[in-house]
């Protein structure tokens, strides 16, 4: 069971990684073509597209798993049934929001980009349309075609970026321009990147045309009415999670004092926050391709004698290699940076990275623990967790960004994931207790902070840096090998 995970692990994490490195081609795209005003307007514009993704699903994919997981032999029903509930409500919402465009736009403080908002309804409406069907490749174990579809979208995506933003423009006084200069408007700037995100998000519609042709609109209250009592805790579940993991971003220009950042705006220091915040996805990907392999897994699983104790072992593996990879990023983030953020301005938020890829490690470490409610079928319990997050996440951003700026975002973030995961510890414990490593697992994340934070805000050159990282490196794995071996030699004995 354990090989399944990890093969499945292995393919989407693979898909995964590349999907978001192809994807990490934008930011030095973006962020030599954009100063950092613009890059803070699409930043702010995509936080809420966040918050309306959870609305728009509405805890539909969570719930399509569990019960399709429960009657394997009522899958297509399942489907049908969900999916149909899908396209109305997302025809309903994507109409209305279509129709105020204008009005958005204008609130938002950005009347110029009304098109822009339309067409990020669409994106919208497209994300939501292909959720379930992308969850059903999770669940039937398609994980080469669910890559596929995702990298395929990506490419095209980033080719459209970069034809749009770096090529086109080049063309002007080449024979080409008689040809393509009519794709061309010289007033649109972000513009063009939600045009390419829309084309290439609008493929999965193509991708997904098998699964269009065999769908069937469906409806029955008895097979619906417990699947929504399932998802709306599920829906508040994400929509707190969503406000943990991207309040900052929409907040932020309304909190900030003006002229905290000298010489900046609010909307171009969003703009710095925005791009630094895109190194710390190096810490997300690894959990989120943990999440698309874990969730399905363990509910095919969770009946079988060992899934606890399997449940335990996963997590020990999980942080001691999330551990390593938060030092390994910290120690070259400064040679790294200028890869991705190519003028100076967006790296003078470099300084926060570390603590935003801290809060990576215990966001994946929430995820990890939440199998118990699903499992139990106490969604309400995670919906609280998360909501005590959400709360937490908005008092900490209101009181540290006045005083801390960005870095006070960054460390609300970080404290609001370790409060969740102690939560969702403690009161896992009674409804599905599960025999966790705790003594390791806290000293291995312990002694990773410690070094992570000495590394990132000691003054250091860069040879004592590396230096000193690679000293915190060798010591952290030395002290693995030594408590792993050490808790081998201890059940040997026990065995005796």
């Amino acid at each position: 069971m354990l090989k399944k995970l990890l093969g499945e692990t292995a393919i989407y994490g693979v898909s995964s990684i590349l999907g978001r490195m192809i994807n990490y081609i934008l930011v030095p795209i973006h962020t030599t073509v954009f100063a950092t005003g613009e890059f803070g307007k699409f930043t702010e514009l995509y936080a809420y597209i966040a918050f309306l993704n959870v609305i728009f699903t509405y805890g539909m994919e969570t719930a399509f798993f569990r019960f399709a997981s429960k009657h394997k032999d009522q899958l297509r029903h399942y489907f049908n049934l969900s999916q149909t509930s899908i396209i109305f409500t997302t025809l309903f919402g994507g109409l209305c929001l279509y129709g105020l465009g204008d009005r958005i736009a204008f609130a938002l403080g950005y009347p110029e980009h009304a098109l822009v908002v339309k067409w990020l309804v669409l994106i919208l409406c497209i994300d939501t349309l292909v959720a379930l069907p992308f969850a059903r490749l999770r669940l039937e174990g398609q994980a080469k075609k669910f890559a596929t579809f995702r990298i395929s979208s990506i490419l095209i995506n980033v080719a459209l970026n970069a034809f749009f933003l770096l090529w086109l423009p080049n063309l002007q006084d080449t024979a080409l321009w008689d040809s393509l200069g009519w794709m061309y408007n010289p007033d649109w700037g972000i513009e063009y990147v939600f045009l390419a995100n829309l084309m290439g998000n609008g493929v999965f519609l193509i991708f997904f045309l098998p699964t269009w042709l065999r769908f069937r609109f469906s409806f029955s209250r008895q097979m619906f009415s417990p699947v929504v009592k399932y998802a709306l805790p599920i829906m508040i579940l994400g929509l707190a999670g969503v406000t943990n993991e991207m309040l900052s971003r929409a907040l932020l220009k309304y909190v900030l004092p003006q002229g905290f950042y000298p010489g900046k705006t609010n909307v171009e220091a969003l703009g710095v926050f925005g791009a630094v915040y895109k190194l710390s996805i190096f810490m997300t990907l690894a959990v989120q391709a943990f999440k698309y392999a874990y969730e399905p897994f363990f509910f095919k699983k969770a009946e079988e004698s060992d899934s606890r104790e399997m449940n335990s072992k996963v997590m020990t593996g999980f942080i001691y290699f999330t551990c390593l990879c938060w030092l390994g990023l910290t120690i070259i983030l400064p040679e790294l940076a200028p890869l991705f953020l190519r003028q100076a301005d967006y790296r003078e938020g470099l300084y926060i990275v570390p603590v935003l890829l801290g809060g990576g490690v215990f966001l994946g470490v929430f995820y990890n623990l939440s199998v118990w409610y699903k499992l139990t079928d106490h969604n309400w319990y995670g919906a609280f967790i998360s909501i005590g997050g959400a709360l937490t996440t908005i008092i900490l951003n209101l009181t540290l960004i006045p005083v801390l700026g960005y870095l006070g975002s960054a460390w609300a973030s970080f404290f609001t994931f370790l409060a969740m995961s102690i939560a969702s510890y403690w009161m896992g414990r009674k409804y599905y207790p599960v025999p966790y490593q705790l003594g390791r697992t806290t000293l291995y994340l312990l002694v990773a902070f410690i070094f992570v934070m000495s590394v990132n805000f000691l003054s250091l050159g860069i040879l004592q840096r590396y230096l000193l990282g690679t000293g915190m490196l060798l010591t952290y794995i030395f002290l693995i090998f030594r408590l792993e071996n050490l808790k081998e030699v201890i059940n040997l004995r026990r065995l005796r």
